[in-house]
């Protein structure tokens, strides 16, 4: 059969949810694929003002994924920044801790146990099994404080998956991303990318491969991945002298804050599934057509992605297909006036390229400032654009 069935699985995990502060809808659907590697997390409420989203898109197997859409947003809340307000330093260690957990003995057996159970569903059942739902947000009943420590005999997982990560407070949006999946948000219908796609063959993900010991052969990493940051792949992460966020692949994840306002009407997350069939400004523009006739929001991403879906298999529209699209409820809560520019900056994100979502042309406001490291341009889809300035007629 290979990696491919011969005809594709068309059935859908989808959902719906809601809270004060957004609407969202999601599907899922393994396509022509002989097995689903992707998961999700959607809980409006992370902690009472914080809701969370994320899309992790699983490679050489489905127990990485399942591993961070479990666990990921539980470690996000239990670190010491996320209780002083620093969700960005929060966010980047809990990717960080996925690598960590699963390299412990608990995290070897609950690695198996996933897959275990995992090997007995597929498609539309292993979504309604590993989507996690609102109570699962800030419980405290995964405790690894008391991990026994590395399992001597297992340096972790082999398979690995994408992070894309959208948390959202009040005004802030704060996005976090390891990998090829991407954040996207409209802005007064102009479509903006939150996130970069690690591809190896970007100068940063290029210049630390190669000082890290690896090579990049056919736009792979040693031949194989096509991914230049990830969680898992342990076999890329293997060298005890640097730090991880130095290995050859690292989780690390770029962090991207926008601050918020009235103009922006939704953000959608997705896996390359989607992204390899559609631009940015083609998904934000099909989805505002579809608001037009269609209000339930996991219908609209279901549309996309039979919209996706290709007549035939090999090539794009093959591949698992996961998609969150997530509505802000008017009046936005704001800490600042409609007329500041949102912030998408970040320490360890550089300052984004010139142009919007996915066009050539860029507005004064989209300029990277004069110290910021100049990206590919977006069209090239390996650059996070930076939103024009809420209330400008532009």
């Amino acid at each position: 059969m290979g990696i491919y069935l011969s005809s594709p699985k068309t059935e859908k995990f989808s959902e719906d949810g809601e809270n004060v502060r957004v609407r969202y809808g999601l599907s899922s659907m393994q396509g022509w694929r002989a097995a689903m590697e992707d998961a999700h997390a959607a809980i409006t409420d992370l902690d009472a003002s914080t809701s969370f989203f994320g899309v992790y898109d699983g490679h050489g197997g489905k127990v990485v994924a399942k591993f961070c859409a479990k666990y990921l947003h539980q470690q996000v809340l239990k670190h010491e920044a996320y209780l002083q307000g620093d969700i960005g330093t929060s966010v980047q260690k809990a990717f960080f801790r996925m690598d960590e957990m699963m390299r412990g003995q608990r995290g070897w057996r609950e690695l198996a146990a996933l897959g275990d159970r995992l090997n007995k569903f597929s498609g539309m059942i292993e979504g309604l099994i590993w989507s996690p739902r609102n109570g699962d947000g800030n419980g405290n009943t995964d405790d690894w404080a008391f991990e026994e420590g590395p399992h001597s005999d297992f340096p972790g997982p082999t398979s690995g998956c994408t992070a894309n990560v959208a948390i959202m407070r009040e005004n802030q949006l704060i996005v976090a991303n390891a990998g090829d999946s991407r954040c996207v948000i409209s802005r007064k219908g102009q479509a903006y990318n939150l996130s970069r796609d690690h591809k190896p063959d970007l100068e940063v993900e290029r210049e630390r491969i190669l000082k890290a010991g690896g090579f990049i052969h056919a736009g792979r990493v040693n031949g194989s991945l096509n991914l230049a940051r990830a969680i898992g792949d342990m076999e890329f992460k293997q060298n005890k002298f640097l730090p991880a966020e130095k290995q050859i692949v690292t989780a690390d994840p770029d962090i991207n804050i926008v601050d918020l306002c009235d103009d922006d009407d939704f953000i959608v997350l997705a896996c390359d599934g989607v992204w390899d069939c559609m631009s940015s400004q083609q998904l934000v523009d099909f989805i505002h057509e579809q608001l037009k006739s269609e209000s339930k929001l996991s219908a609209v991403c279901e549309r996309v992605l039979d919209r996706c879906l290709a007549p035939t298999a090999g090539g794009e529209g093959c591949d698992n297909m996961t998609m969150i699209l997530v509505q802000f409820k008017k009046p936005i809560l704001s800490g600042a006036s409609l007329g500041d520019e949102p912030s998408a900056s970040s320490e360890k994100l550089p300052a984004s390229g010139a142009s919007p979502g996915d066009e050539s042309s860029a507005s004064p406001a989209d300029e990277p400032s004069a110290s910021s490291e100049k990206l590919p341009a977006s069209v090239d889809v390996n650059a996070e654009s930076k939103p024009v300035e809420c209330g400008s007629s532009s």
